[in-house]
Parts: structure tokens; C-alpha cells; sequence
């Protein structure tokens, strides 16, 4: 079965028009009628950085989450952020923006190699703490436009010490776009090869031209869960490149079927939610 973690946050993040907090609240609720297995709903970082966010925890409280199965995520990039999210009890977990790449880590949380490590540290004790679970992107998982030194030995090493730290969940994320399908291949294949029992996802930023390369790359290589946007919205606006759409949802479904694959959506719950998207967008 392909699981879906579907993303409005990346999909919203680098609007700059400023979307009503009752348009996301509706949106959302919709999403959350789908069935997908996790929802990145907001993130809870600093206003200056991603205005769009601002309201995220308005958003949560606003949220019917009585008797849904899915998992609700919020994104962070520091502990002040963690602590915040945690003061709402429909967050099951968070997402942390690591990456391989200082550069990136610059870039999007202002930090370095170091600074994250002890940040990583902090975040892993908080979640046992508060018995939530935590999901680690590894940005730049197939590739570097930064010219950071990049291979994949690079990454096997990251995700060992990520692993010995205490993440357990871990998405690759080609964050700029610019991972080929053969670099998501090797990536794949040399982490199923060194951690058999890891099953890490995938965040792609795809166009029509090369969606379909970069899914087969991952799922031939055994993943089985990926980041997905109803329309492919989104694109990171800290990476200091144009963005480029993610991975569509209905792109993806449509690959399920085509490998005779199941997901938990329901295909009419996700026609309402893109009526009320193509509104809010």
C-alpha cells in the first residue's frame, strides 16, 4: 500500500496574498475527509520568515479531528516552535527541516551543522517527552545546487547518525527540484541496501514533464510513501530558487493504479476538497 503525506503547508507557504484563515480552516477539513495517512497542516516559525503561517495555530484549534485517522503535522524549525505546536493537542507530530546540505540549513533555519545536531537532540527528547512523533526531511537527499560537496555515501552516513540519535522517520526530499531520477534511484537503493528495515519516504517538486520518472525511481527502489499537493502547489520560497511545484496528488493516484497499488483516499472526498482548494487558491 502507498501511503500519502499530503502537504496544504507547502502548497500555501509561498503564496504572499495573505489566504483567510476561514479558507484554510474550510480547506482543511475537507483534506482531512480524504483519508490520507498524514496532513502537514501549518507550520509554527517565525512570521517574518513565512508570513502565510501566521495563523496556524487559529488553524488547529479550528480543525474537526474528532474520529479521523489521520495524522496531523506541523512543521518547525526550532525548539521555541516545537513548544508552540505542542500547546495544541490535534498535533500528533512534527516535521524538521533537516538537510545535508549547510548551505541549505542556512538558508532555510539559519543554522549550521552543528547548531542542528544539539537542535535534533532537543527535538527528539521533546517528542518522547510529550509522546509525539517527529519526521526528519533530509534535504538535498539526491543532490546539491549549492555546491556542496553531495554522494551518497554523504547521505548514508547523515541518516546513520540521525538513526543512533533516536529519528526513526525519515522523508528524502528533493527540495529545489533538482534531483534526477537516477540520483533518487541511487539514493534509494544505497539506504535500502545499509538499512533494509528503514522504509524512509519521499518529497519530490515535479512538473508534468518529470513527475512520472521520479515516482518510478523511488517506488522501483521500495518506497512506498510520498509527499503529495491536490493541483502539485508549492515549492520551498527559503531555498533562494523559483519554485517549483510538488508531486500532485492526483498524479500519484493515478500511478497506484497504473502499479495495481492501494491508498486510503476516497476519490469523492478528494473532488469536494478541490472544489473548496481551486476556491481558496
Amino acid at each position: 500500500m502507498i501511503k500519502i503525506l499530503e502537504t496544504p503547508r507547502d502548497a500555501m507557504q509561498g503564496i504572499q496574498k495573505f489566504i483567510p484563515t476561514a479558507h484554510k480552516v474550510d480547506y482543511l477539513n475537507a483534506l482531512l475527509k480524504v483519508g490520507f495517512d498524514t496532513i502537514d497542516f501549518g507550520s509554527f516559525v517565525s512570521p517574518k520568515a513565512i508570513p502565510q503561517m501566521r495563523d496556524s495555530a487559529e488553524v488547529i484549534e479550528q480543525l474537526n479531528t474528532n474520529g479521523n485517522n489521520t495524522e496531523i503535522v506541523s512543521t518547525i524549525g526550532s525548539l521555541g516552535g516545537a513548544n508552540r505546536a505542542f500547546e495544541h493537542d490535534n498535533i500528533d507530530g512534527l516535521v524538521f527541516p533537516f538537510s545535508i546540505s549547510e548551505s541549505f540549513l542556512k538558508k532555510n533555519i539559519n543554522s549550521n551543522f552543528d547548531k542542528v545536531q544539539l537542535l535534533s537532540d532537543q527535538l527528539i527528547d521533546l517528542c518522547v517527552q510529550k509522546n509525539r512523533n517527529l519526521k526528519f526531511y533530509i534535504a538535498m537527499a539526491f543532490g546539491n545546487p549549492y555546491g556542496d560537496k553531495w554522494n551518497t555515501d554523504i547521505l548514508l552516513s547523515w541518516t546513520e547518525k540521525l538513526l543512533k540519535m533516536g529519528v526513526s522517520e525519515l522523508i528524502l526530499a528533493d527540495t529545489t527540484g533538482d534531483g534526477s531520477a537516477n540520483d533518487i534511484a541511487k539514493s534509494f537503493n544505497a539506504l535500502q541496501a545499509e538499512f533494509p528495515n528503514l522504509n524512509p519516504g519521499v518529497h519530490l517538486h515535479t512538473t508534468k514533464d518529470n513527475w512520472h520518472s521520479k515516482v518510478s525511481a523511488a517506488y522501483d527502489n521500495g518506497c512506498r510513501s510520498f509527499d503529495t499537493v491536490i493541483g502539485g502547489l508549492g515549492g520551498c520560497p527559503m531555498s533562494g530558487k523559483a519554485l517549483m511545484g510538488n508531486l500532485d496528488t492526483l498524479d500519484l493516484l493515478d500511478f497506484a493504479k497504473e502499479k495495481s497499488d492501494e491508498t486510503k483516499t476516497n476519490n469523492e472526498a478528494i473532488l469536494k476538497a478541490m472544489e473548496i482548494g481551486n476556491r481558496v487558491f
